[in-house]
């Protein structure tokens, strides 16, 4: 659904008109609330904004079925690594140093592969 510029109200505006707002946000409708002219909230129906919590939900859940898809082929392939030495690498990484006993140098046969 796009959004008219009589969908765009200011803050003001909103507040003396909430009730009749509210009627037509219920009839379908979404509104913008804009302060000091930048948008601030918006107003949408209830039952809607559920419908978009579940969406939100369930696309977390399709992304954590397509990583564990990808770490299972992972595994399938011999790509893994010793927990230790993955945790170890992870917290060098982040700290800007190379791990222990690797000289600056990680092997890249056996780790696992960048995902994202």
């Amino acid at each position: 659904m796009g959004i008219s510029a009589s969908d765009v109200v200011p803050f003001t505006q909103a507040r003396a008109t909430l009730s009749d707002l509210a009627e037509q946000v219920k009839a379908g409708a979404e509104k913008i609330i804009t302060k000091n002219g930048e948008s601030y909230v918006a107003l949408i129906d209830a039952e809607r904004l559920d419908y978009y919590h579940r969406l939100e939900r369930e696309r977390i859940h399709l992304l954590l079925i397509d990583d564990a898809r990808r770490g299972l082929a992972d595994i399938a392939a011999g790509r893994t690594q010793d927990a230790d030495a993955g945790i170890a690498a992870l917290q060098a990484r982040r700290a800007g140093t190379p791990p222990a006993g690797t000289k600056g140098k990680v092997k890249a046969s056996g780790t696992a592969r960048k995902r994202g």
